[in-house]
């Protein structure tokens, strides 16, 4: 004989208008006000920056990232930023006691009288709060350690997590309140859970950053707000995550001079370009079948990048290791980056270095050719005012305006770049 529970089915919630006998009815949209609907301006620029100029109300934001990146760090640091305006706002741990909060708020100096910090699992009794305080934003960390008290599921289940999602973004939509949610990620980097639950929020936001550096970088997957090219640079240090706001000069601050197998690569984040080193090394192997390994590159980029030197520059790279490193722990998806990472390589090659005031860019074609990337001009007014003299790139239509010391280089194809970006013998 067995036991078995019958437990009465879950109900879902119809919308108050329903439930009331009304009738939803479309508005025309010019008759829709969006009197209390600007956007809430963030004191932290670089945040600002990725979401696009500020916080939406209603807006539900979901922040993922690796354990210890720093997510409720960002949002603690957020929260008393917030609270500072006079405006409550909420912050809700289901993982930390008040007490644990207040220990790393103190570690990190906040002292803000509007902070409210609740430690609750149970979604009845946050949304409850949230209805009640009313605050300027609220904070749940994480999405995975709440339940719905409802279901017979545990918390962090995919039903736990999709309906504890659709409650918050509920709330959210009825009361303007936007609300940060912070999300486990699984070995793989993507959001713990169900897919569905980025499509229920409006903003994806992913804290990247190597466990062995100190930077930070926080990009944004998904906004229905603005735009997804947008990245901020943070740095963890004792006091929390501090912005950089010129990623270009912390980047090129530790590079060595005269240095064979370096070269500056210019890439766009968004609409901020970004200066940073690229390092190849290139060694004979010991191996039947040579290594390429690589770090902020794609490997098949590599890969293929090796293929064009092998094959169109006449480099003899099918006995040698060849290792490609972006310092900082930057990761570089365009292909603007191709040419810098061909110079580094051939440098390291030929154990002669790039020219130390030339910056380059500029993507590399399957014949060898170079082509031309997207804002040229933007590159080099960034390259010429971080001190950089000369700038390789692919043929330009037209003459951008830069100082007249600044010396443009232009090849149409790789060995020709590469002729002219690394210094001659002696």
């Amino acid at each position: 004989m067995v036991e078995t529970v019958i437990e009465p089915s879950t109900v879902r919630s119809t919308p108050s208008s329903v439930s009331q006998g009304q009738v939803a009815r479309a508005r025309p949209l010019l008759e829709i006000p969006s009197d209390g609907y600007s956007r809430l301006e963030v004191p932290i620029e670089e945040l600002n920056r990725v979401l696009g100029g500020g916080i939406v109300p209603g807006a539900v934001i979901l922040i993922g990232g690796d354990p210890g990146i720093g997510k409720s760090t960002l949002l603690l640091q957020l929260a008393a930023l917030m609270g500072a305006e006079g405006a409550p706002v909420l912050y809700i741990s289901g993982e930390e006691s008040p007490q644990q909060i207040k220990l790393r708020a103190a570690r990190l100096g906040i002292q803000s009288p509007h902070l409210y910090l609740l430690s609750e699992t149970n979604l009845s009794q946050i949304l409850a709060q949230i209805s009640e305080l009313h605050p300027r934003v609220a904070i749940v960390d994480s999405i995975q350690s709440i339940y719905a008290p409802e279901m017979s599921s545990s918390a962090g289940s995919i039903s736990q997590v999709r309906e504890c999602a659709v409650a918050l973004m509920r709330l959210a939509k009825a009361e303007a309140v936007p609300i940060f949610i912070v999300g486990h990620v699984t070995k793989a980097g993507n959001i713990a859970g169900p897919r569905v639950l980025e499509h229920i929020v409006d903003v994806v936001l992913y804290l990247e950053g190597e466990r062995f550096h100190s930077y930070r970088l926080l990009r944004s997957a998904k906004n229905r707000f603005g735009s997804t090219n947008e990245v901020g640079v943070f740095e963890m240090c004792e006091q929390g995550l501090v912005e950089v706001p010129n990623p270009s000069e912390v980047f090129l601050e530790e590079r060595l001079k005269h240095a064979t197998g370096s070269a500056v690569a210019v890439t766009m984040e968004g609409t901020r370009p970004i200066l940073v080193e690229v390092q190849a090394l290139v060694s004979r192997s010991s191996m039947e079948y040579p290594r390429r390994n690589c770090n902020g590159v794609d490997l098949n980029r590599l890969l293929l990048l090796t293929a064009v030197l092998s094959k169109r520059v006449g480099l003899r790279l099918g006995d040698q290791d060849i290792f490609v490193n972006v310092v900082g722990g930057l990761r570089i998806n365009e292909p603007a980056v191709d040419l810098a990472v061909a110079t580094a390589i051939a440098s390291s090659l030929y154990n002669r270095p790039v020219f130390e005031d030339l910056a380059i860019f500029g993507e590399v074609g399957l014949a060898g050719e170079l082509r031309s990337v997207a804002q040229s001009e933007r590159r080099m007014q960034e390259a010429a005012k971080l001190g950089f003299r000369r700038i390789l790139v692919p043929p330009l239509k037209k003459r951008p305006s830069l100082p007249s010391d600044v010396k443009v280089l232009s090849a149409r194809s790789l060995a020709e770049a590469i002729a002219k970006a690394i210094e001659p013998k002696g």
